[in-house]
């Protein structure tokens, strides 16, 4: 496994499907995964440490683990098949729960948990971008730090 981070959401043109896009901890690895409106609003929400008038359903889950003394203690994406990502939650005291790569980096960027990625996954899905083209990704940053969850078209409440 290796650590992700989490370098922003945008909405890939032209089908206007939103992406999460992570980047492999001390490795060159890239791994956009395409996901939906919302789960885009909420990780978003989720890495500016925005909190909504009234609970989302990943803040509202953060709270139940909060009142039940559990904590996430990591996020796995496991898998890719037939072009579907697949995660795991990993609770503590060792409890694992299948879960969408969406849902689950969103959770854990409210719960500060990291995220790993399977090395079948970024091997069939990541993306090298050699130190030369960081550039690009640096104006990918820029664009994030200028986008807001209302960009994606959804009216949470």
């Amino acid at each position: 496994m290796n650590e992700l981070d989490v370098v922003g959401v945008r909405v890939e043109m032209p089908s206007n499907q939103p992406i999460v896009l992570l980047r492999e901890v001390g490795g060159d690895r890239y791994l956009p995964i395409w996901i939906g409106p919302g789960e885009a609003t909420a990780i978003a929400l989720g890495q500016q440490g925005m909190a909504p008038a009234r609970p989302l359903t990943h803040d509202l889950f953060k709270d139940v683990l909060d009142a039940l003394g559990q904590e996430l203690t990591e996020v796995r994406i496991t898998d890719l098949r037939e072009g579907v990502f697949y995660a795991e939650l990993v609770f503590s005291g060792g409890v694992e729960v299948s879960a969408r790569p969406s849902d689950a980096i969103a959770l854990a960027l409210r719960a500060g948990a990291p995220i790993y990625g399977s090395d079948d996954v970024l091997d069939d899905a990541g993306i090298a971008i050699p130190d030369e083209q960081e550039d690009e990704v640096e104006k990918f940053r820029e664009f994030l730090d200028q986008i807001s969850p209302e960009d994606f078209g959804t009216n949470s409440q």
